[in-house]
């Protein structure tokens, strides 16, 4: 199957999940909704890998990055001071969810598990999925937090 055509499958798949669209109801960064942020981090991934010809998992790669942040919470609210360490705690979160309500395997949820290496220093990305996530994450990230406000 031809690779574009293969993301577009996999992408609505995720994207027509209900619990999946709950995360347009959460704010990432700035005015950017989870959900929309998973959305580019899941498009940059798939464009470093088709750049450099990775030839990555791609329903491990898309999996992984459309549900890298799937913790389903607003972490701007205190809570109590529940989401005071959000940045160490979301992606073991995002993994419960993703198995609870996609069935993820165990290669998907280590994509999401470590995307936020260097801050969770000992969740070093081991797949070149992960690390491809990790990577689109952050630049997607920097885009959002300066210039999407």
């Amino acid at each position: 199957m031809n690779r574009d055509k293969e993301k577009q499958e996999i992408l609505f798949s995720l994207q027509s999940n209900s619990h999946v669209q709950t995360m347009k109801k959460f704010i990432q960064h700035g005015r950017v909704s989870t959900f929309e942020h998973c959305m580019r981090v899941a498009n940059l991934s798939y464009s470093i890998d088709k750049f450099f010809a990775l030839h990555s998992d791609l329903k491990v790669l898309l999996t992984g990055a459309m549900l890298h942040d799937f913790y389903l919470y607003d972490w701007h609210k205190d809570d109590n001071g529940e989401h005071r360490l959000h940045g160490f705690t979301h992606a073991s979160a995002a993994c419960v969810n993703a198995k609870k309500f996609l069935k993820i395997d165990d290669k998907t949820c280590h994509v999401i598990y470590c995307h936020m290496w260097p801050l969770n220093i000992k969740r070093i990305p081991r797949s070149k999925e992960a690390w491809i996530v990790c990577i689109a994450d952050k630049l997607v990230s920097i885009d959002e937090t300066l210039f999407r406000r």
